[in-house]
């Protein structure tokens, strides 16, 4: 970006951020994950906020390279990039728009939302979370299925099997 160029608006650096998919799920972009917690300018540095989905995720460096190759290809060649680990990132962040792409990509989307209230503990909602949801199958919509494994294909999703199609998918934790 020339110094006699205005700054990019930051409905624009958002559109472009949008246009970044997840390095683990391509098809949700990490604005539609809920990753990007702020993009602002200091002076006439943009800089771009992101929470990851949990404090030891792996691709973290990789979508923060992402971010700044994304934003050099529209001329922003000195985007600063901010780790925010609180408040953690939550399930509860997830767009409608994601949701949707991840259940049409054949993995179920969260079930609920993780935080009803974030200032209470409800020890029965604790006790309902620590069960498997019923999770209804992204396929065939059928909600007779099971769990396989507690852990699936990346540390947030869970591996089940739909017992009406027989087909196996990943559920993505709400968390």
């Amino acid at each position: 970006m020339s110094a006699a160029a205005a700054p990019p608006s930051l409905d624009q650096v958002w559109t472009w951020l949008a246009e970044v998919p997840d390095p683990e799920i391509p098809v949700i972009s990490i604005t539609d994950l809920g990753i990007v917690r702020d993009a602002r300018y200091d002076g006439a540095q943009l800089v771009v906020t992101v929470t990851p989905t949990y404090s030891g995720c792996p691709a973290t460096e990789v979508i923060a390279e992402q971010i700044r190759a994304a934003l050099a290809a529209h001329g922003i060649a000195d985007a600063r990039m901010e780790t925010r680990l609180s408040p953690a990132w939550t399930t509860d962040w997830l767009s409608d728009e994601g949701r949707r792409k991840l259940h049409d990509y054949g993995i179920a989307p969260p079930v609920g939302r993780a935080a009803a209230n974030e200032h209470a503990v409800d020890l029965s909602r604790l006790r309902r979370m620590a069960a498997a949801p019923v999770v209804a199958c992204p396929r065939c919509g059928s909600t007779r299925t099971e769990v396989l494994s507690p852990s699936g294909s990346t540390p947030c999703k869970s591996l089940y099997r739909c017992t009406a199609c027989r087909e196996p998918f990943d559920y993505f934790k709400c968390h």
